[in-house]
């Protein structure tokens, strides 16, 4: 034998053969699949095949046909013809025809299949049989109607739907998520979620994470997350737009794990994330139970006021009430005999380093906040933030102040002093709904301060 026979030899038998190729490509598929020879003869079983019909290979194979064991006798020929139809000439060349057929398990039992039947062709291109996939129609119908879903889900659903990969990267968005982030569907594609949000941005990837791991939230959760900047002022509700990020948004949100069928440990392909934004409606219930607490407090500090016989007293009970989660300090500053506004109260006390004890004169910068409320007539709102670490103590406030609004007392057509609210670290800026509460509080503080200095108490 010569040195290349020698090789060939050697070659060949450490390759696998056509038949053992085959044999295994069969197995390893998830349909079940059989092929018939020319005449009908089944010639090729796989293992889904006997999985879902009961019959072993060497019970199938070599079988003349269907009939009497796999097909009832009566089914027979219709199945036999349905099978072969794909060989006649008017069917193509590359012919391939989808049918619904019953076979019979071995039990006994009967299963409707739906089948995708093709022409097996030779070298010459003469038909040398058929091969057969099928699967129960129901199982069928049911991966149909489960792509239907995700089909509608990302085309046609109100909700918003995004699906992200096991890395949370962006693998899919429908119109509404892009619309309800500010981005086009493609920009998304492959991207963190962290490109999008702002603050929150944490709690959802938490919640991403806690669904991968099989432990989705069992109700849907609401998530108040932070759009990156859009270039916007304003979040579409007449609140002005954090500084740090863009619109802030409420997403009520739903989480679905989304794992592979085709494993027997499903591994996760990523989730599936629903929500809606409901921004617009938990503002109003948000803000309805606002007023009513507020209007509350209201009517609380009254009944108590009304119980004082100092009126100045009463004055400061006004104060006390209107802190509970709207401020944390409040100070009470009256016009004098000389210019300038004179320290009269605060709440809930003096602060370390105060500006002034009580009954003298604050010396406030021109331009202060209080003086200009003083001199338009108007509430003046101001905010330093972390940023300027000295502006509180520049004001004559406490150091931890980062916001504050600045409400003038009117009694009478006249202009009687100041009552100044401060807010701390953690805490949002005041806006206008607040400014509206503080004029409320205003006009009962200026009107005690005006019945003490009637009764000369001030």
């Amino acid at each position: 034998m010569t040195t290349s026979e020698t090789q060939s030899a050697h070659l060949a038998s450490h390759l696998v053969s056509d038949d053992r190729l085959l044999s295994a490509l069969l197995d390893g598929m998830d349909a079940a699949l059989f092929a018939v020879d020319t005449g009908g003869r089944v010639t090729h079983w796989n293992r889904r095949a006997e999985q879902l019909l009961g019959w072993s290979r060497e019970q199938a194979v070599g079988r003349d046909g269907l009939g009497g064991w796999a097909v009832r006798d009566a089914d027979a020929a219709d199945v036999r013809d349905q099978l072969l139809g794909v060989l006649r000439p008017e069917a193509g060349a590359d012919a391939r025809q989808a049918q619904e057929f019953p076979l019979l398990r071995r039990d006994g039992g009967r299963v409707l299949v739906r089948a995708q039947t093709t022409a097996v062709r030779g070298a010459d291109g003469h038909p040398t049989g058929v091969y057969c996939a099928f699967s129960e129609v129901h199982a069928q119908l049911d991966l149909e109607r489960n792509l239907a879903l995700s089909e509608a889900l990302l085309a046609d659903s109100s909700w918003a739907v995004l699906i992200t990969d096991a890395d949370l990267r962006t693998v899919a968005a429908n119109e509404q998520a892009a619309r309800a982030l500010g981005v086009t569907a493609v920009d998304m594609l492959g991207e963190p979620l962290a490109e999008f949000f702002g603050p929150g941005i944490e709690e959802l990837e938490s919640a991403l994470e806690h669904t991968l791991a099989g432990q989705a939230p069992d109700v849907p959760v609401e998530l108040w997350l932070t759009l990156l900047d859009d270039g916007s002022d304003d979040d579409g509700f007449g609140v002005p737009a954090p500084p740090a990020g863009g619109p802030r948004r409420c997403l009520l949100s739903g989480f679905l794990r989304l794992g592979t069928p085709l494993t027997s440990e499903p591994a996760p392909l990523g989730v599936a994330w629903v929500f809606q934004d409901v921004t617009r409606s938990r503002r109003v219930a948000r803000d309805a139970a606002r007023r009513a607490f507020r209007d509350g407090q209201l009517s609380r500090a009254a009944r108590a006021a009304g119980e004082c016989q100092d009126p100045m007293e009463a004055a400061v009970l006004h104060l006390h009430y209107a802190l509970a989660g709207f401020a944390e300090h409040a100070l009470l500053d009256i016009a004098g005999k000389a210019p300038g506004l004179v320290r009269i109260a605060e709440s809930p006390g003096t602060f370390p380093g105060a500006a002034a004890p009580p009954g003298v004169a604050v010396r406030y910068r021109p331009g202060h906040p209080a003086l200009q409320a003083l001199e338009r007539g108007v509430p003046v709102r101001a905010t330093g933030g972390v940023a300027r670490s000295g502006w509180a103590v520049e004001h004559r406030w406490p150091k931890e102040a980062e916001h504050a609004l600045c409400v003038v007392l009117r009694s009478r057509g006249r202009g009687l002093g100041v009552v100044t609210f401060l807010r701390g670290a953690g805490r949002r800026p005041f806006d206008r709904a607040d400014a509206a509460y503080g004029e409320d509080v205003a006009l009962r503080v200026a009107a005690a301060v005006d019945m003490g200095r009637l009764a000369g108490a001030c």
